[in-house]
């Protein structure tokens, strides 16, 4: 929520088309931010902004990411090679985000399979390849 808030502005495109610029920004509750976009005057253009997804411009997230954070979009595609072996296991085709951690969605040979990405399982992830050190079983 602080680093939405803290944005100049948003867009109702993810290629950065319909720049909306943001006029003030509030925290709700912690975790939800109530934004006040130029244009938007009147309830009727708030309610025809609902449920539209907002892109943020990937320049305009940069400062806000520390040393070995990635954007989702750049892990999706990845190969998974595992630490030990160098075996190719799949490739990351998704990644979920419910919670404490987020979930890789990856293909196997096997199938869709799914791999919590914490330190325990993933020990590398390099601009080509997640390296991971998965227990038996889980990418099979």
């Amino acid at each position: 929520p602080e680093i939405l808030a803290s944005l100049d502005e948003v867009y109702t495109d993810p290629d950065g088309k319909n720049p909306l610029r943001i006029v003030d920004a509030s925290i709700q509750k912690g975790t939800f931010v109530l934004l006040t976009l130029d244009g938007v005057d009147t309830v009727e253009a708030a309610i025809a902004l609902k449920n539209t997804v907002i892109y943020a411009s990937r320049e305009d997230l940069l400062e806000f990411m520390e040393d070995g954070d990635r954007f989702i979009a750049d892990i999706i595609g990845l190969d998974v090679i595992h630490a030990d072996t160098g075996e190719k296991l799949g490739t990351i085709r998704d990644v979920i985000n419910r919670g404490a951690s987020d979930i890789y969605v990856i293909d196997t040979d096997a199938g869709e399979r799914m791999m919590p990405a914490v330190d325990e399982f993933v020990t590398e992830m390099t601009d080509e390849a997640v390296y991971v050190r998965p227990i038996p079983g889980m990418l099979d």
